[in-house]
């Protein structure tokens, strides 16, 4: 918790930027140290991810289902509750956006199925969420430890209906059949296509409008609607919330519940927007990525979006580096993502304490206009 005042501003701005600067220069320190050109790894990783237009395009595509999953912690922090199952309420969402494909897109045209698989992959995600927040608040069953186990039921439910049910006939892949033209959501390429733009092809898709407005979304109920009021005043302190007349237990299940129908939506990126069929790991661990991106943004939807562009800069530049540099692997990515949420998280607030010494001795114009008069002086000087 943060025990050291600081502007808003710097607190959602500036100390960020500084957690990620000590990040890049602790892992700079290590990639030296195993003999690797710092200068030449970033300068590789950013172009990788801004370089070019698919470089970008990869970079947003990721981009996209970590503002999903990150938006979900966020909303369920507001409420008091640590949500750790985006994992497995995106692969609810997911499950639930496939089957609507499955089922009605063969027979239905695009204009009527993608809301419609839009709306099964919230409503699946929400129902998973629910559970635990229904035992947390009726039953003081731990919302941490069951969104976790909830993690794993899901995976296991997952991959039996796959294997089971939902397997392509004749197929060796543990996957879905290929859905119906209708349940693709259009890549941006072929959306800038249709305004006679060039753009190329990459999995990127219309879904990544649907994550900014869901970061909107977030924005207004949370701070500008009553209902958010009354969930942030029980995330603040249960026992005030309810004797200003605000129901707790409710409270609970509406976080919960928004929780999950966001880590849902990642079903239409995933899903409707890349891989036309159910797979059995479409997540990949970007539920856990969430709750980095959450807490580098601190729970708030603009600073979500920077984060979830910055992991998904981080996962397409570090692709790229492992294949230009010679000698950097995959591994060595994985621990700069390490050192990020080492700092944006653990470590978050370690600066703090000398940032709010530097910003203070600005806003009184340094020690010697603040200093105490000496013996002799006059009080006017």
């Amino acid at each position: 918790m943060n025990h050291v005042s600081l502007p808003r501003w710097a607190d959602l701005l500036l100390l960020p930027a500084l957690n990620l600067l000590a990040a890049l220069l602790a892992a700079a320190v290590v990639v030296a140290a195993v003999g690797q050109s710092p200068v030449e790894v970033l300068q590789v990783l950013v172009k990788g991810a801004f370089g070019s237009p698919r470089g970008l395009s990869y970079t947003l595509a990721y981009a996209t289902t970590f503002v999903f999953t990150g938006l979900a912690v966020a909303v369920a922090f507001h409420g008091g509750l640590f949500n750790i199952g985006g994992e497995g309420q995106a692969l609810m969402g997911g499950l639930g956006t496939g089957l609507v494909a499955l089922w009605l897109a063969p027979h239905l045209p695009a204009i009527a199925v993608l809301p419609l698989m839009l709306l099964g992959g919230v409503l699946f995600g929400m129902a998973w969420a629910l559970v635990p927040g229904y035992l947390q608040a009726w039953r003081g069953s731990h919302v941490v430890i069951n969104t976790i186990m909830f993690n794993f039921l899901a995976s296991a439910l997952v991959a039996y209906l796959l294997v089971g049910r939902l397997k392509a006939p004749g197929g060796m892949a543990v996957e879905s059949a290929t859905f119906a033209p209708s349940a693709k959501l259009p890549g941006l390429h072929e959306a800038l296509g249709w305004l006679g733009i060039a753009w190329p092809s990459t999995p990127l898709n219309l879904s990544v409008f649907l994550a900014l407005a869901a970061a909107v979304g977030v924005w207004v109920f949370l701070w500008r609607s009553r209902a958010g009021y009354r969930l942030r005043a029980t995330g603040s302190s249960a026992s005030a919330a309810a004797y200003a007349g605000i129901e707790p237990r409710r409270q609970v299940l509406v976080a919960m519940g928004l929780s999950g129908g966001l880590a849902g939506l990642v079903g239409m990126n995933e899903i409707a927007g890349i891989n036309g069929r159910i797979l059995l790991d479409f997540v990949a661990g970007a539920g856990f990525t969430g709750i980095a991106v959450s807490l580098m943004g601190r729970n708030h939807p603009v600073g979500i979006v920077l984060a979830s562009v910055l992991f998904g800069a981080l996962f397409q530049g570090g692709a790229e580096v492992a294949f230009e540099v010679s000698g950097f692997t995959r591994d060595m990515v994985v621990m700069l993502q390490g050192f990020i949420v080492l700092f944006s998280g653990a470590m978050a607030y370690v600066l703090a304490p000398l940032l709010a010494r530097v910003l203070g001795l600005f806003a009184t114009g340094g020690p010697a206009r603040g200093a105490a008069p000496r013996a002799g002086e006059g009080a006017h000087g």
